[in-house]
């Protein structure tokens, strides 16, 4: 009877200990991120709230080393994150295209704008170009257009759209529009506009001397306005360009339950008001972000389009400035 007890208590020790360690793997998820450092680590310190069993890893990187990284785990048999947070559309429709994003995920997304969504990948927040400009410049643009005016020659700088997917929002959003056209990187390139690598490179340029004004991101020029510099932003007509950053479920996803509570949580009211606490925009209308100037209007590229037609525009602009 010793040796049966003995057994028995055996096998339901070793139950246990397959329960616990299943129930562990379940609950431990993976998220490949390009967004800000502080977002981040919000709402991913809000859904732990909520869900204190659920074990987050996160891997975040620059966009670059990010396609980098899922290039190289998708040549070498599966893609390791349960989902990815980008900051922008341009590499989720190319990951889209390649299957590597789950499309039967059922969320309820009806709130999200339909041009901040597709059907296998969701915004989650909004960045918005914007000129930014020193203080005391004798004159201050209105319009995009100004930008090209005799009265900004040699002061303008413009981010690479190679470089950063909200500098190629502007380019897809300028190279497409008929009132603007290519037409408009040659006047400003005629102009004695410059190049610099990114958004962030323009507001410290401006707000360092180096540049009198330049296109930029409104979540960068505000962040340096906080601590003193002497910059002011214009939302410029007919409309600041908006660029959402989508979240998706990859279609390898070792953890798809605890993927689909993620990403529910970053798109409902809880994970919006974390976004929105961090600086951005978010997505969910009825939730406060920072405000809008007065009057302002804003403009949304057509990103399968700027997708389909990415090196035909990026070939384009590098005739005008070379890479």
């Amino acid at each position: 009877m010793r040796v049966v007890g003995s057994l028995l208590v055996a096998v339901l020790l070793l139950a246990a200990c397959g329960d616990g360690a299943g129930t562990t793997a379940s609950r431990r998820m993976t998220i490949y991120t390009s967004v800000t450092q502080e977002t981040v680590d919000a709402v991913v310190a809000g859904f732990e709230l909520e869900n204190p069993n659920v074990e987050l890893d996160v891997f975040r990187a620059p966009t670059g080393e990010l396609n980098a990284r899922l290039a190289s785990e998708a040549r070498g048999g599966g893609v390791g994150a349960d989902v990815i947070w980008a900051t922008d559309p341009l590499s989720m429709h190319a990951w889209e295209e390649q299957g590597m994003l789950a499309d039967d995920v059922d969320l309820d997304v009806a709130a999200i704008p339909p041009e901040l969504r597709s059907e296998s990948f969701w915004g989650t927040r909004v960045l918005y170009l914007v000129i930014v400009h020193r203080e005391g410049l004798r004159t201050t643009p209105a319009s995009w257009s100004d930008l090209t005016d005799p009265a900004y020659r040699d002061a303008v700088e413009i981010p690479d759209p190679a470089f950063a997917g909200s500098a190629f929002a502007a380019l897809g959003y300028f190279a497409l529009e008929p009132a603007f056209g290519m037409d408009f990187f040659r006047r400003l390139r005629e102009n004695g506009a410059v190049q610099v690598p990114s958004p962030t490179d323009v507001v410290t340029d401006v707000a360092e001397g180096r540049a009198d004004l330049g296109i930029t991101l409104s979540f960068s020029a505000s962040t340096v306005e906080v601590e003193g510099s002497p910059i002011e932003q214009v939302w410029p007509a007919p409309g600041a360009i908006g660029v959402y950053s989508p979240i998706a479920i990859t279609s390898s996803a070792s953890n798809r339950s605890q993927a689909e509570a993620f990403v529910r949580y970053v798109v409902s009211e809880p994970g919006q008001r974390q976004i929105a606490a961090s600086g951005w925009h978010p997505v969910l209308p009825g939730v406060m972000g920072p405000g809008l100037p007065p009057g302002a209007d804003e403009i949304f590229p057509d990103w399968p389009s700027l997708y389909e037609r990415q090196d035909e525009l990026l070939r384009q602009y590098h005739e005008i400035f070379p890479a």
